[in-house]
């Protein structure tokens, strides 16, 4: 007799087509795992070389995350270091020079500059082309700006305008202003606050070097950024890019890979179960359970580490258009690069490789041990007694997803939601694990009207309830893909809707005026007042702000209101629920579920991380109910103008007056505009939620059509006997697609109950209503599962019909 892996290899060499259903459940898979590693790893490894610090060997700067270690929240804006430290850092020894370096924007006639102090030059290398450095009161303009040497300017800063005299020009890019470093400081919006501190070295002194004597001098209360890590003080939004990356390749990464490992696995045991029989008569002539399961063992050695290798080719392709995406969109900085190395894909691959000699053991488990006679009896007919392993997990799993659910419904805010993801994930572990139990309560459900709808119908449902493992192993990743799917997309068009509701509702302003370079000049708000027919002018400074919430800082939309509580409410409905508006300084409004989230009411102090990670601790005035479609937060301008890059208004919403009289402040929008510009704003969103629902669904979809393909040419001998037995060719195929559609409207069923059952409890703590679900997007949802399903099903039935002979 053959040893354990001439059986092995014998099998791939004379029935490969009894692998190929394998070895492609393998290589999606391997797509899927290999796909949302390389972006975890480009997460964990992005940086950004340093351009405005290519010539600083050590940078300071703060750290851009909030609160404590455990409560994890990227500061929305940029977080700054207080200008006292840049004298304690010049005191460090080997440090010939500490550099205070601020950017803001002022505004000109001409437009938006950018502004820096002179001190700057000393590693960006500009040179004067006339005149001299700027002292107090002066400037030194970059061309492009009409003023000569010896010339005045007036600059619009965020308190005011203010005239400067022109000390000199430079050869620089048109569009940047230096002030002294003492000025810019001053006039930045944020004073005694430096973004970042460059610091230059004397001679003879490493960059290492530098850097710990920094850091020890500095006490923690400054990171020290050298190498590449210096392009993160220039784009602070890096930080933000690897929240994404890394969300996307281990948060969505690992419900993926648990949805392919499952899917891939549930192929697996489905190719070694229609091989009992095999096994069954290799015991008969002697084989050992030993080497059935080297057997079963070697296979998966042979075909598993092929299918990952394989597979990471489309996952690098499907990683590489997913980043490339992302980056179109602005989420990631153009200047990062994809990684792709040797780690995930190596990961990925024994992922496979696992993951196949697992199922397959566990699936030969049972025929390798039992005597010849039964397994060959077992082989013939389908055992109906549960696993004593998976079905008390799997019912473990059912009972934790109905508790998650109930909590979720008695729970509000970022509570139930948090608790409404556990829903998805035990049923769908349950659905996995208790599936042919599951798809023999379908076909038992499902098959009474297949009764009375002739014989082929009848013979169908007769045949999904005897074969409930086979029925179960097509089931299941339809259920997955239509559970995922909904949850995803629909979770995007709740809250879409709900937003838009809320925005034609609470926006009540005849004109909202914005500018190009999201600059009002301080005084916007004045000028509109006094613009005939204008009954009421806020100007509004767009920002966001961290909320702790379920035990994390979680960002929120905030506004900073220049005007009053009156005009406020004359332009916004914000719908107030409790308390009242009063708008100053040291208060604060939130938005109901905001308040809920964080256990506040009115009267309370709430804690608030503004945009540069300053701890506030406000007094809550009011809650409202329009916040997803307006603003989660509203605080007086200036309690949050000090705390951000830009302290210029970003909108001006305006009652009354006309387009034509406004159009000297900035672009003029109507109500209808200014929802269709926001509405941009959640793509983003909606354009992640598609894509994964896309890829999750689109692999669920590709594994059950495979799976089905795989079922119907292994029942070549069946579809064979009923020809024999004098069926026509129409009656089987007939069969085969009744059972196929009760396959398609299992799944679709269970995977809808589990996406209500996690939707519901979501949107209700997220917006306070119910999930909307639009009837075509699920119903194209629904059509591709019924289209997809029989068509799997019937085309290798033609094809096995074709020799109308019994499978030898």
């Amino acid at each position: 007799m053959l040893a354990p892996n001439g059986l092995a290899r014998a099998a791939l060499r004379f029935r490969p087509a009894a692998f190929v259903g394998t070895f492609v459940a393998l290589v999606l898979a391997a797509t899927i795992v290999s796909a949302c590693g390389i972006l975890l790893e480009t997460g964990v490894r992005a940086t950004v070389p340093p351009e405005r610090y290519a010539h600083v060997p050590a940078v300071a700067a703060a750290g851009q995350r909030a609160g404590n270690p455990d409560e994890g929240g990227v500061v929305p804006d940029r977080a700054r270091l207080k200008d006292s430290l840049v004298a304690k850092a010049a005191a460090v020894p080997g440090v010939r020079v500490a550099i205070p370096d601020v950017t803001f924007p002022v505004l000109t006639p001409e437009g938006t500059l950018t502004a820096h102090g002179w001190g700057s030059t000393a590693f960006t290398r500009e040179r004067l082309t006339s005149g001299r450095a700027p002292g107090p009161g002066e400037v030194v303009l970059a061309p492009g700006t009409p003023r000569p040497a010896g010339d005045t300017v007036t600059l619009t800063l965020p308190d005011g305008p203010r005239t400067y005299r022109v000390s000199g020009t430079t050869a620089a890019a048109r569009g940047t202003v230096w002030f002294s470093d003492a000025e810019a400081v001053r006039v930045s919006g944020h004073p005694h606050r430096v973004d970042a501190i460059a610091v230059l070295p004397g001679p003879g002194v490493g960059t290492a070097t530098l850097a710990s004597r920094l850091a020890h001098a500095l006490g923690g209360r400054a990171e020290i950024h050298t190498g590449d890590d210096r392009g993160t003080v220039e784009d602070p939004a890096l930080t933000e890019a690897r929240e994404v990356l890394t969300g996307i390749g281990g948060s969505f990464g690992g419900v993926a890979t648990m949805v392919a490992v499952f899917t891939a696995a549930g192929t697996v045991a489905l190719a070694i179960g229609r091989r009992a029989r095999e096994f069954a008569l290799l015991r008969a002539i002697g084989t050992t359970p030993r080497q059935i399961r080297r057997t079963v063992a070697t296979e998966a050695l042979l075909v598993a580490p092929v299918a990952g290798a394989l597979g990471c080719l489309p996952g690098i392709a499907l990683a590489a258009w997913w980043f490339g995406q992302l980056k179109d969109k602005g989420a990631v900085p153009a200047p990062v690069d994809l990684a792709v190395s040797w780690i995930p894909l190596t990961v990925t691959t024994g992922t496979v490789l696992v993951t196949a000699l697992l199922a397959g053991y566990m699936a030969a488990h049972r025929s390798s041990r039992i005597k010849p006679g039964q397994a060959l009896s077992e082989a013939s007919v389908e055992r109906l007694c549960p696993g004593w392993i998976r079905t008390p997990l799997g019912v473990a799993a059912a009972a934790g997803g109905f508790v998650c659910a109930g909590l979720a419904a008695s729970e509000t805010g970022e509570d139930a939601a948090n608790a409404a993801l556990g829903v998805v994930m035990l049923f769908m572990l349950a659905v996995a694990l208790l599936g042919p139990l599951i798809a023999r309560a379908c076909a038992s459900l499902l098959g009474l009207p297949l009764r009375g709808a002739g014989a082929p119908a009848a013979l169908a449902a007769a045949n999904s309830r005897t074969n409930a493992r086979r029925l179960a192993s097509a089931i299941t990743p339809i259920v997955l893909a239509m559970a995922f799917s909904s949850v995803l997309v629909f979770l995007h068009t709740s809250e879409d809707r709900v937003t838009a509701e809320q925005q034609r509702a609470g926006i009540v302003a005849d004109h909202i005026v914005t500018a190009d370079g999201g600059a009002l000049p301080p005084d916007a708000v004045r000028r509109a007042g006094r613009t005939p027919e204008v009954t009421a002018a806020v100007g509004l400074l767009r920002t966001s702000v961290l909320v702790r919430s379920s035990g994390t800082l979680t960002p929120v939309s905030a506004q900073g209101v220049t005007g009053s509580a009156r005009d406020l409410a004359a332009v916004q409905d914000l719908d107030v629920e409790r308390g009242g508006l009063s708008l100053k300084p040291g208060e604060i409004a939130l938005d109901a579920s905001v308040a809920r989230n964080a256990d506040v009411g009115v009267g309370d102090r709430i804690r608030v991380h503004l945009p540069d990670g300053t701890r506030a601790t406000p007094v809550v005035t009011a809650t409202y109910g329009r916040g997803m479609g307006l603003s989660q937060v509203t605080f007086h301008r200036t309690d949050l103008a000090r705390h951000v890059s830009s302290s210029f208004d970003t909108e001006l919403w305006v009652k009354g007056g006309t387009a034509k009289a406004l159009a000297p402040l900035g672009r003029v929008l109507d109500r209808a505009d200014h929802t269709t510009a926001q509405s941009v704003d959640r793509e983003l969103n909606a354009w992640a939620n598609t894509v994964m629902a896309a890829v999750l669904g689109g692999f669920a979809a590709v594994a059950a059509v495979n799976t089905l393909v795989m079922t119907v040419l292994d029942r070549r001998g069946e579809l064979g006997t009923l020809r024999l037995l004098g069926s026509t060719r129409r009656q089987v195929l007939r069969m085969v697609r009744w059972e196929a559609l009760l396959v398609a409207v299992a799944g679709i069923a269970l995977g809808t109950a589990i996406a209500l059952a996690t939707l519901v409890p979501m949107m209700r703590g997220l917006t306070g209503q119910g999930p909307y679900i639009p009837p075509l997007v699920y119903g194209s949802f629904a059509a591709a599962i019924l289209v997809l399903g029989p068509a799997a099903a019937t085309l290798p039935a033609r094809a096995a019909l074709r020799g109308e002979t019994l499978e030898r």
